[in-house]
């Protein structure tokens, strides 16, 4: 990914680096976002505090997440279907409570917490549009990292059976040849207070 990033973006400078430990000094930059990531961090406060030191005062950070389950559809769906025919115990890599964050109070807490001032929190309205029914299977088994994980640790006649049982759900969702599903995301972001 950060190769393609670079051979679009010649002008700009890429590096990989772990969040929670940032290879960078204090104060050195005006903005950071995090796109969906902090889901998959082990320790996503301690990645909040990275992104704090590394602002300069007056600096804004904002990371996005999933909204519930119940209004990010696919997720409901994928979930609701792996807790009535698969197991939804199976290990996966340490990371927060996948809806953490889909919480107002949480993101506003956690920024705080990092030190961060005047946390905002919306919620993004989105809508995905998939091709066809067994598009949503195959986009969470092959795109999406914990759901992945979850669908990877089934057996194959629990999968078949997952599988069934989304696409009989997703034909509430379908508009002609499409499939639409509301799919928000929660934007929380804050500023980084002068030290005085």
């Amino acid at each position: 990914m950060v190769a393609e990033a670079q051979g679009r973006n010649h002008e700009i400078e890429f590096r990989e680096g772990d969040a929670e430990q940032l290879p960078l000094g204090d104060a050195l930059f005006d903005a950071a976002v995090m796109n969906f990531g902090i889901l998959h961090l082990a320790r996503p406060d301690q990645a909040l505090a990275e992104a704090c030191r590394v602002l300069c005062t007056g600096g804004r950070f904002g990371f996005t997440v999933w909204a519930k389950p119940d209004e990010a559809i696919g997720f409901g769906i994928v979930l609701r279907s792996i807790a009535a025919h698969g197991d939804p115990n199976v290990p996966l890599p340490e990371g927060p409570p996948f809806f953490r964050f889909s919480e107002t109070d949480e993101c506003i807490r956690s920024l705080h917490a990092a030190g961060f001032e005047s946390p905002k929190v919306v919620k993004i309205p989105q809508t995905w549009r998939l091709p066809a029914v067994d598009s949503l299977f195959q986009f969470m088994k092959e795109s999406t990292v914990r759901t992945a994980g979850l669908l990877r640790g089934q057996t194959l006649n629990a999968l078949e059976k997952i599988r069934e049982a989304m696409r009989e759900e997703l034909k509430n969702y379908q508009t002609g040849s499409a499939i639409e599903l509301p799919m928000p995301a929660i934007l929380a972001s804050a500023i980084k207070p002068s030290q005085d």
